[in-house]
C-alpha cells in the first residue's frame, strides 16, 4: 500500500492507559520521500514532534518526543500499520515504547480527519 502522508490530519480514537494522547490530541502529518514527520498538541499534550520512515507498504517506524501538561519530556518509538476505510480516509494502528521512565509499551488507533470536518486549535 502506497500512502501518501503530506498533509494528513489525525486523532488518537484509541489508546492504552499508560499513553498520553487522546482525542483532543491533534497530529499533522508531513512527507517528503519515504520521510515522514509531524507536529502534535492538544489534550495533554503540549507539544510534540515526530520523524518517520516509510516503508514500501506504508507501515511507518518512528521516533516521538514531547512536552506533556505536568512539564514532563517524554520519548518513545512506535511502529504504525495503515490500513485504509471505506470512505478513504486511512486508520494507523500502532504499537509503542515508552524509551524514558518505566519504558512501559502500549498499542494506539488513529484515524484521519478532514480538516472542515473539525476545526482544531492551531499547533503554535
Amino acid at each position: 500500500m502506497t500512502i501518501d502522508y503530506d498533509g494528513r490530519c489525525f486523532r488518537t480514537v484509541q489508546n492504552s492507559r499508560s499513553g498520553e494522547v487522546d482525542s483532543a490530541t491533534i497530529f499533522r502529518y508531513r512527507q517528503r520521500g519515504p520521510v515522514v514527520w509531524a507536529e502534535y498538541s492538544g489534550g495533554q499534550i503540549v507539544r510534540g514532534s515526530l520523524i518517520a520512515t516509510m516503508r514500501p507498504d506504508g507501515v511507518l517506524d518512528m521516533r516521538y518526543h514531547h512536552l506533556n501538561a505536568r512539564g514532563v519530556l517524554m520519548t518513545g518509538i512506535c511502529r504504525s500499520t495503515p490500513e485504509l476505510l471505506a470512505d478513504g480516509r486511512i486508520r494507523l494502528k500502532e504499537e509503542w515504547q515508552w524509551t524514558c521512565g518505566e519504558r512501559g509499551t502500549g498499542c494506539s488507533v488513529m484515524e484521519e480527519f478532514l480538516p472542515e470536518d473539525d476545526s482544531p486549535a492551531e499547533i503554535s
